[in-house]
């Protein structure tokens, strides 16, 4: 009996030491995979962004004082392994814009067919880190991601912004006048803009008194006014409600 028992105790001995080399051997491993990937990413990365082949859009945003200004946006496509490089060096890429080009590369690959996988997509915005908004400029990364997929060439006198779902649906934005105004400024031709977002409305007070014998009774209306954001700011505008219908403003 004593001899069974002391069997039953080496056994228990022997796997519980197999089981922690075991699981020393693989954090180890798993330490190396992860060193190896992390170098081969910043490799991949700056021998990508050393090249100059790439799809270039500008992009309108607006700036902390609310003003228009116009970003660039570049992607590049490479056979690769699925892989979203960005140039952290041009921009902070905030959790909403990384989110952005998540949704831009489904829908890329809904337009195209093409299975992402198979490459590598690098992305870059140049312009001052607190201009970009992520969110709105989730079209036009689509859209230059579709571009250079499909090596084509974009017509760079068209300019969008407006959000973007996965089923390719674009959503409205802030700003479109400002945007607009720095689009023409940059000798942009038309600008898409989302459904409904080619007029906006503005409201004033308008005082009205009225004299009843030995009294004055008066009251404020509000006057709602349409304005034309073409007609104020004198550029070509398009609205369009899905990739699909931007993207032909933008083939050549």
């Amino acid at each position: 009996m004593k001899e069974i028992f002391a069997i039953i105790v080496i056994l228990l001995i022997f796997l519980t030491v197999y089981t922690l080399l075991y699981n020393i051997t693989m954090l180890s491993e798993t330490k190396i995979e992860k060193k190896s990937y992390i170098e081969e990413f910043q490799f991949v990365e700056q021998a990508y962004l050393n090249e100059t082949s790439a799809t270039i859009i500008k992009v309108p945003a607006v700036d902390r004082e609310g003003n228009g200004v116009m970003a660039t946006l570049s992607v590049e496509v490479k056979p690769g392994i699925g892989r979203t490089l960005v140039d952290i060096n041009q921009i902070l890429f905030w959790v909403d814009t990384q989110g952005s080009i998540r949704i831009a590369k489904i829908v890329a690959a809904n337009v195209t067919g093409l299975d992402l996988s198979k490459y590598d997509i690098i992305y870059s915005i140049q312009a001052n880190a607190s201009v970009i908004e992520g969110p709105s400029a989730g079209a036009a990364m689509s859209i230059a991601t579709i571009v250079e997929l499909e090596n084509k060439t974009i017509n760079k006198d068209v300019t969008i912004s407006g959000t973007l779902d996965e089923k390719g649906i674009i959503g409205q934005v802030a700003g479109i006048v400002a945007k607009a105004q720095a689009a023409e400024d940059n000798g942009m031709n038309l600008f898409l803009v989302p459904e409904g977002q080619k007029t906006y409305t503005t409201y004033s007070e308008e005082k009205k008194c009225e004299q009843y014998v030995f009294t004055t009774i008066c009251r404020t209306e509000i006057k709602s006014v349409k304005v034309d954001v073409e007609e104020e700011v004198e550029i070509g505008i398009q609205e369009i409600s899905n990739i699909k219908e931007a993207l032909k403003y933008f083939l050549t």
